[in-house]
């Protein structure tokens, strides 16, 4: 079952008497939407909760590598603005690793949370310098940048990349931070949010990050 949370904060939020979503502690709100644990079912909730929205997986899942988290921020289906994964594993290099990957429109600011940076959206830290990396979404090579987390909590713990595909920012957020050199210039994204019973190759389950 997913449950309702405030977009900035881990605050729960409210229904408001308009059919809007209130939190507590930054006001009006998008809910985002996001199970307690994951698992098929929970999954599959998520993918009618964002209804087509982009749900961008590793793919293929590195062996022993589990989805841990997943979530959308809707204030109702068909009305999307932003999908979250999480695939968490371990290498040999960095032991547990976690990597979430964030589609989003513009304002949305679920990607900015999770990589603790000051502004909603990347801005200006992209297109302007060389990417720092690229990965691949169906036919398409995107363009990713390295965006700085020194203002932030924390900030040596996750490297975070961002850039733009489909006319939505993409974020990919590793922890801990020297996580990143896991990262190659042929990374796979799928899009799994037509997937149906292909979802039985995903493997669920181990400890929701904290984000």
């Amino acid at each position: 079952m997913l449950t309702a949370s405030c977009v900035r904060c881990p605050a729960p939020v409210a229904e408001t008497t308009d059919g809007g979503w209130s939190c507590p502690d930054h006001g009006v709100t998008s809910p985002l939407w996001r199970a307690e644990e994951a698992s098929y079912d929970g999954f599959a909730e998520h993918l009618r909760t964002a209804d087509g929205f982009p749900t961008y997986v590793p793919w293929p899942l590195s062996p022993g590598w589990t989805l841990t988290d997943f979530a959308a921020v809707a204030p109702a289906p068909g009305r999307a603005t932003a999908a979250l994964t999480c695939a968490s594993g371990t290498s040999e290099l960095d032991g547990p690793v976690d990597v979430l990957v964030v589609a989003e429109e513009a304002g949305t600011g679920l990607g900015a949370r999770c990589a603790g940076t000051r502004y909603t959206d990347p801005g200006s830290e992209i297109g302007e310098r060389p990417p720092s990396a690229r990965v691949r979404i169906g036919s398409q090579s995107v363009n990713l940048w390295d965006i700085s987390t020194s203002s932030a909590d924390g900030e040596w713990d996750r490297s975070v990349l961002a850039g733009e595909a489909a006319g939505r920012w993409l974020w990919i957020v590793m922890r801990p931070a020297s996580a990143l050199l896991l990262f190659r210039d042929d990374w796979i994204l799928r899009d799994v949010s037509g997937a149906g019973p292909q979802l039985v190759e995903l493997p669920f389950g181990g400890h929701r990050p904290g984000w």
